[in-house]
């Protein structure tokens, strides 16, 4: 029926018509305006805060519960095609098949009740800060439940024959014959970030996460897999040690004296916009502190956020979101937007409901997603030494390094991709925990590729 009225009903919702009648609204109405003006602040409050899900595939349905991502094959070439013979095509690479996303079971939800909602619709401070608390647990746990999915596109791999080898591949399981991507594994990502550890130990994790960068686009060329749209999320200490690259932290750096064979300043800040440094970054005059903040190097994008999965998730979703991430070591990611894909609903529901027995109004903000991984070729994790992942390997042991300082043989080239990163992406699975399943089914009889 059509909209009309002040008075929020159980078949009449309020919109304002009348915009000179000012943000209280006409006289009459118990409840005017506080849906519309509520849901819009959350809203904003959710796009504010939310930062992953801008920076992967993502897709919005009117009705369903999944999307499919289209497969496009591979094409043949016929280097010297004779006279008279016939060109066949392919039956099984150029096959059209996707990829299913799906929502998840059941929706997330802000939500609080209150005594007093005229007082919330005449205080903008009072509104306002409820509306931005709602729209910050929404992207909170969004913002957690993409990110655990880029690490589990880090640890998936398309390749990998878990009965055959160590380390052995099976590129018939993908009709592109993309080798595994890469993992990175260094004992200096574990001064990523810590800020207990010295300015050296910090300065030579920058730098190592940055060559990670490097290192990333050349297995993407090989591969010939996009190479824009490229992010390295880190932490917020890590991201302002990087910044920081170059800033002088000593007499002997700032002035370039000489002593005992120490420094040979004066610095220059690598990423404080210095013309004679490449001109990255920002002045320091700027402060980068915001989360929509970000640096670029060599086309990457380097941003920060507070859900890197670095612990053990739990109640954040269904149990594929909460695996064991504490145990893996994960310092960063490194991803392409197409490594995985993420899937709205409509977009978000306000609801809200005045109990007159209890003299109070319960407001609920919820939306359905879903997400899944698309290409984990597209996604690299940075990996330092854990208890858990440190120890004598053995193939499904879930150790990567054999001792705090040294990376374990078997997979000391996984930064190169192939069969050492198939291992060590084998091994992160097993850290994972019970929770982790992989949705990549590597059997002719499943579905392909994805459950």
């Amino acid at each position: 029926m059509p909209v009309t009225g002040t008075d929020i009903t159980q078949q009449n919702l309020p919109y304002r018509t009348d915009v000179a009648a000012g943000l209280s609204g006409p006289l009459a109405g118990a409840n005017k305006l506080w849906l519309p003006v509520w849901s819009g602040e959350v809203i904003h409050a959710y796009d504010q805060y939310n930062v992953f899900e801008n920076l992967v595939d993502s897709r919005t349905i009117s009705n369903g519960v999944a999307a499919e991502f289209p497969i496009t094959g591979t094409v043949g070439v016929k280097a010297a095609w004779s006279a008279g013979e016939e060109l066949l095509g392919s039956t099984t690479d150029s096959a059209s098949q996707t990829i299913s996303i799906k929502l998840d079971k059941r929706p997330m939800a802000a939500h609080f009740e209150m005594d007093n909602i005229d007082l919330m619709i005449t205080q903008w401070e009072y509104r306002s800060e409820l509306a931005r608390q709602a729209g910050l647990a929404l992207a909170s746990a969004r913002d957690k439940q993409v990110a655990a999915y880029v690490a589990r596109a880090g640890v998936e791999d398309l390749t990998w024959n878990g009965t055959a080898g160590a380390g052995s591949q099976v590129t018939s399981q993908d009709p592109r014959g993309v080798n595994t991507g890469p993992v990175f594994i260094d004992a200096k990502f574990s001064n990523l970030g810590l800020s207990t550890a010295n300015a050296s130990d910090r300065t030579d994790a920058a730098l190592a996460a940055l060559k990670a960068i490097e290192d990333f686009f050349v297995y993407l060329q090989e591969i010939n897999a996009p190479t824009d749209g490229v992010t390295m999320v880190v932490t917020p200490r890590a991201f302002q040690d990087i910044r920081a690259l170059g800033v002088a932290r000593s007499y002997n750096e700032l002035y370039g004296t000489m002593t005992s064979g120490t420094g040979n300043g004066p610095a220059r800040p690598f990423f404080g916009g210095v013309a004679e440094a490449g001109g990255l970054g920002a002045q320091l005059p700027m402060g980068m502190n915001s989360y929509a903040d970000s640096l670029e190097y060599m086309g990457a994008r380097i941003i920060k956020s507070s859900h890197i999965p670095n612990a053990n998730y739990s109640g954040i979703g269904e149990a594929r979101y909460n695996l064991d991430f504490g145990n893996s070591g994960i310092k960063a990611m490194i991803f392409q937007r197409s490594c995985i894909g993420t899937l709205s609903l409509m977009g978000m529901k306000v609801d809200t409901v005045e109990d007159v027995r209890r003299n109070t109004t319960f407001t609920v903000a919820s939306m359905m997603k879903g997400t899944g991984v698309l290409r984990p070729e597209c996604c690299a994790v940075l990996v330092a030494p854990t208890a858990t992942n440190t120890g004598t390997y053995a193939k499904g042991s879930g150790y990567l390094f054999s001792d705090s300082s040294t990376v374990a043989t078997a997979v000391d080239a996984a930064s190169e991709g192939g069969s050492e990163a198939s291992l060590a992406r084998n091994e992160l699975r097993v850290l994972l925990g019970a929770n982790f399943s992989r949705e990549f089914i590597g059997t002719s009889s499943s579905g392909y590729p994805y459950a």
